[in-house]
């Protein structure tokens, strides 16, 4: 069984819960060690560094 709505909710009352639902643009930070953007908390796909340390090996 489902719930069963007493009265009517009107388009602004039920178009509030979906105000949020937008997307958000991901935040970029510079890698510290070749200058590229890159995710935050997230090994750098050009030069493979994480925290000024090489994680893995790009060959070029």
């Amino acid at each position: 069984m489902s719930i069963c709505p007493k009265n009517k909710s009107s388009r602004s009352r039920r178009d509030k819960r979906r105000a949020n639902w937008k997307m958000s643009v991901p935040s970029l930070s510079k890698c510290s060690k070749c200058g590229a953007l890159v995710m935050p908390h997230r090994v750098c796909k050009k030069c493979g560094s994480y925290n000024k340390k090489e994680i893995v090996n790009v060959e070029a």
